[in-house]
């Protein structure tokens, strides 16, 4: 079972507009364990509705550090009737690693062991997350 730990968001500056970019920091527990990290990016003012996501995924240790470490570079948008995920490579992330592991290409990613782990946080993130919901319901 996967349980989302939500943090308050950062607001930021577009850098092609100026308008403000929200910025957020999710954790992720699988069966009360430490298993995810998820920095997610929007920009409510822009007529393109898409988010970008960060999600970091690995082994963690008893001191809660994470040991082995992959960082997948997703796009989320919603057409008429569905979610849509897409991973990206690293150079559409607007993130670095920030230690939550090297961002992998995207076909580095799709062949990687946690890519089905990604889809299914992916889907945790559409129906649990409330910052996420409202800017794609605005």
């Amino acid at each position: 079972m996967i349980e989302i730990e939500f943090e308050e968001p950062h607001i930021l500056e577009c850098e092609c507009c100026g308008k403000p970019v929200k910025r957020l920091t999710r954790f992720v527990y699988q069966d009360g364990d430490a298993f995810a990290v998820y920095y997610a990016q929007f920009t409510p003012s822009h007529e393109e509705k898409y988010a970008k996501f960060l999600i970091g995924i690995g082994e963690w240790d008893t001191d809660e550090e994470i040991t082995m470490k992959y960082a997948f570079s997703i796009h989320l948008w919603q057409d008429e009737d569905n979610w849509n995920t897409r991973v990206t490579d690293k150079d559409e992330c607007p993130w670095d690693t920030d230690g939550i592991g090297e961002i992998l290409e995207r076909n580095e990613a799709l062949e990687n062991k946690y890519i089905k782990d990604v889809y299914h946080i992916s889907d945790h993130i559409v129906a649990e997350d409330n910052e996420i919901m409202e800017y794609f319901d605005a």
